[in-house]
């Protein structure tokens, strides 16, 4: 096997490697433009509601059923005693289902093209959601969050009517 040495002062040394030759470059065509691209739409006015309807009845359908349960383990009682288990659980349960779905209502209200008929309940919902659950976590008397929930209820009838009219549900 060849060995490779080098004496001090021997400038020369080994050649280093060669550059291969590379073909000429050829003159390109300019690249095309930007392609465009299909964007799924509808001409459908009415899509924005299905979506943003159908998002607000979840989000309803979950809030009620946790909260539900909370207002019937106090259901009653004026002053709702907090340290009791099964009050505190159903607490924290109907509490991180109204924050999730004050969120969920909100987001739909924010569906591009949906008609303010249909986004202002559902503002107003989310707004009512977020009041009831600090009620809750204050642990507020019974008639307060009563109050709350009747205003509730009654942005979550509006939310639902303005979708009902157009011709969808929620």
């Amino acid at each position: 096997m060849p060995c490779a040495t080098a004496e001090p002062g021997d400038e020369a040394g080994a050649p280093g490697p060669v550059a291969p030759q590379l073909p000429p470059v050829a003159a390109v065509a300019p690249a095309a433009g930007p392609v465009p691209v299909p964007v799924a739409s509808t001409d459908d006015a009415g899509a924005p509601a299905v979506t943003a309807c159908s998002a607000f009845a979840n989000a309803l359908d979950s809030a009620s059923t946790f909260y539900g349960d909370f207002a019937d383990s106090i259901e009653g009682v004026e002053r709702p005693d907090y340290g009791d288990p099964t009050i505190s659980t159903t607490n924290t349960s109907g509490r991180t289902a109204l924050r999730e779905a004050a969120a969920s209502a909100l987001n739909a209200a924010g569906t591009p093209g949906l008609s303010p008929d249909i986004a202002n309940p559902m503002r107003s919902w989310s707004f009512g959601a977020t009041k009831l659950l600090l009620k809750m976590g204050l642990r507020s008397g019974g008639q307060s969050l009563n109050d709350t929930a009747t205003q509730l209820n009654n942005d979550a009838t509006n939310a639902q009517m303005a979708c009902a009219a157009a011709g969808t549900h929620a």
